[in-house]
């Protein structure tokens, strides 16, 4: 947390980058943002507790069937090609 002469270099800053009048604006906005993001925390912690009951047990899944046979292939695969032949 910025200290006394921090703090002071800091608006200092601020109000020469946004002028005296938009500071007036910029302070409404910022209260407005910190409530917006105070009701969502509350809002976010509320919805996040466990239910009361437990969701309803699921079906198990029918026994899978076994995979049919994958299809010949179309064409044997070729032979690697010869290594050169050198003459003497």
């Amino acid at each position: 947390m910025p200290g006394g002469p921090e703090l002071i270099i800091i608006l200092v800053v601020v109000l020469v980058l946004f002028g005296g009048s938009q500071l007036p604006k910029l302070a409404r906005n910022l209260g407005k943002a910190q409530k917006e993001f105070k009701e969502g925390m509350g809002e976010g912690s509320s919805s996040t507790a466990p239910a009361a009951e437990p969701p309803p047990a699921q079906p198990a899944p029918p026994a899978a069937q076994p995979a049919p046979p994958p299809p010949p292939p179309s064409a044997p695969p070729m032979p690697p090609p010869a290594p050169p032949q050198a003459d003497s």
